[in-house]
Order: C-alpha cells, then sequence, then structure tokens
C-alpha cells in the first residue's frame, strides 16, 4: 500500500493545494474554517473585524525590491485589504535557524518595521524560537493581522455578477520571476525587481469614492489564473479575459519566454484583481491611477454568463481556457 505524503506541490497554489485544503485541512477543523481565503470577516459587538494568517518561507532571504520581512507585512496587510479592511495590528512568529547572521536578522526586523508604519499598522504580540542548523533556511516568519472593516462594506466573490469589469491594479507575473532570477542567480541586467507592497491604500481609495467593489483577490501563489478561478467559482461567472490588455512588463515577459512559464502564473505582492459594476469601472481605473501603487491599473476582461471558467481571448477572436495548474511552477516564492 503506498502511503500518501505531503508535497512540495501542494502548496503551489494549484489543484493539489485546493485538493488538499478540501479534503484534508477544512474538513480536519470544521464549519468554522470555512471562510474568505484571504481574511475572516467577524461581526462583533464593537464593530466588524478582518482576521488573517500567513507564514513566508522566501528563499532567498534578500532579493530586488524586497526581503522576507517587507514580504511579510504586505503579503499580511493585503489579505485584509482584499475584505476591505484597514490594517491595524500584527503578530509575528521567528523561526530562525542556528547560524543565522544577526546583522541578517537586525536588517529583516528593520525592514518589516518600516513596511509596518509604511502601512499604520504595528506590530503588538510575536514569539521566537530557534531550529538546528539546517533546519530552517535562515529563518521562516509567521504573521497575522487584525483590521476593522468600514461600515456597509461587504466584499465578498460570490456578489460577481455577468456584465462586471475585471481590473488588475498594476502588471502581473513580476514577484514570483524577480524570486527565481535571484535564487537561480540568472544574471539579469537590470534584474527584475519584485512588486512587493501594501496594496491597503489603493483599496481604501475605492471605497472612499463610493465605487462599490463586488470582489478583491490578490494573485499570490498560483497568480492570476488562481485567484480568477477562485473568484471564477465563488461566482459561477464566466470569467473572460482581453489578452492584448494583460499588462505584464516586457522584461518579465522575455524572462518568461526563456523560462517556459506563464505569467499568469506566477505570483504578485503588490497588485489585486477587483470586479466592479460596468458602470462604474472607468471611475474605479480613475481612483487607483491616482494612487502610486496602483498607476498602472487597467481592466483586463469582464464576468459573463456561463460554466464558471478562465478564459483568455485572443486577438483572432479564438478563446481558450486557462487551465489551472496541478502543482508548483515556482516553489518557495512567499
Amino acid at each position: 500500500m503506498t502511503t500518501e505524503v505531503v508535497r512540495l506541490s501542494h502548496g503551489g497554489g494549484g489543484r493539489l493545494q485546493a485538493k488538499l485544503l478540501d479534503e484534508v485541512i477544512l474538513p480536519a477543523l470544521g464549519a468554522q474554517a470555512l471562510g474568505a481565503p484571504d481574511a475572516a470577516v467577524l461581526d462583533t459587538p464593537d464593530g466588524r473585524l478582518a482576521i488573517t494568517t500567513d507564514s513566508f518561507v522566501v528563499r532567498p532571504l534578500f532579493f530586488p525590491g524586497g526581503d522576507i520581512g517587507r514580504l511579510a507585512v504586505h503579503g499580511t496587510v493585503n489579505d485584509l485589504a482584499m475584505a476591505g479592511a484597514r490594517p491595524l495590528w500584527l503578530t509575528l512568529g521567528l523561526i530562525l535557524e542556528e547560524g543565522l547572521p544577526l546583522e541578517d536578522l537586525r536588517r529583516i526586523l528593520a525592514s518589516l518595521r518600516a513596511a509596518a508604519e509604511e502601512c499604520g499598522a504595528q506590530v503588538v504580540a510575536g514569539d521566537t524560537k530557534v531550529v538546528e542548523a539546517g533546519r530552517g533556511d535562515g529563518a521562516y516568519l509567521n504573521t497575522s493581522g487584525v483590521g476593522v472593516v468600514p461600515e456597509g462594506v461587504r466584499i465578498t466573490p460570490d456578489a460577481i455578477r455577468p456584465g462586471d469589469v475585471l481590473l488588475a491594479s498594476g502588471d502581473l507575473g513580476r514577484h514570483g520571476v524577480a524570486i527565481l532570477a535571484a535564487r537561480e542567480g540568472l544574471g539579469l541586467d537590470p534584474p527584475i525587481p519584485s512588486d512587493s507592497a501594501s496594496v491597503a491604500a489603493a483599496v481604501a481609495a475605492l471605497l472612499a469614492a463610493g465605487v462599490p467593489v463586488h470582489a478583491l483577490r490578490d494573485p499570490t501563489r498560483g497568480g492570476a489564473v488562481a485567484a480568477l478561478q477562485e473568484l471564477a467559482d465563488a461566482s459561477g461567472c464566466r470569467l473572460v479575459l482581453d489578452d492584448a490588455a494583460i499588462p505584464v512588463r516586457e522584461d518579465v515577459r522575455g524572462a518568461c519566454e526563456i523560462l517556459g512559464l506563464d505569467p499568469l502564473h506566477s505570483a504578485c505582492e503588490g497588485r489585486f484583481l477587483a470586479a466592479v459594476p460596468a458602470d462604474h469601472a472607468d471611475r474605479a481605473l480613475a481612483v487607483l491611477r491616482a494612487i502610486p501603487v496602483a498607476a498602472g491599473a487597467v481592466a483586463i476582461g469582464r464576468a459573463e454568463p456561463g460554466d464558471p471558467a478562465v478564459i483568455r481571448r485572443l486577438a483572432t477572436g479564438v478563446e481558450r481556457r486557462v487551465i489551472l495548474p496541478a502543482g508548483e511552477q515556482l516553489p518557495r516564492i512567499c
């Protein structure tokens, strides 16, 4: 009898990860574990709170455009923002490997603190553990985040309706390629920087402008395809992308062509996808383009009636269904 084991691909944002969640993790934890993929929104006597947790195992610890400390803050804050929440508090768990230079630890912590302050969040609790040399890749970080959801804001993927316009807040696929290039020493000149950034201000600007945002998702592990497939499954809509409108930097596109990768399967860490009613799309884009982190926002497609699927419509009019990969294209990127 063959014993089933956890594989690296189970953490890659593809079909195997979905299978692990649906068949092993969520049934074991019960109905209370079922919530939004990014953050759970909880009703309390004093208002609505969003809570999220994440772990970061990126290799290398430092990369063009960021490091594990900034990445931990941005990843956590962005998950809260996908629920429309204003981030306030963070916890930090450090798992440090024996032999990690203290100067590296100081650098990570200084970067993490600066990123939190930029986001208006504060680290309020934490824990530190040390493991033997060879057991921890230098450092792993675990963070939890808590934020406040404004009154009247309810952002859920099942609110997407046929006719909604799909927006991307900027170029896609950059973080995964940046990590791969740094890890493998590809020697790109200039190096591709990660897009690691907080999107909380951009989401807050949309809400303050009165844009009725139906759904938000940040395309991290599994990239834009995994995020869009989640939205399609939850809404029951067919999400059709205009292939020519999908924003990908030329250096990222070139690196992906050389490496045989699809930018839409590569993670972002400072971007989000949004679904808004068609009559609010132009205003939403104007609001986003006034925020530096979302200055490159564009409309990339629409929701249509039909079976839940992600479709790329080419300039020729040919439509191709985008299939979620089984496992990991780019392991250990966040």
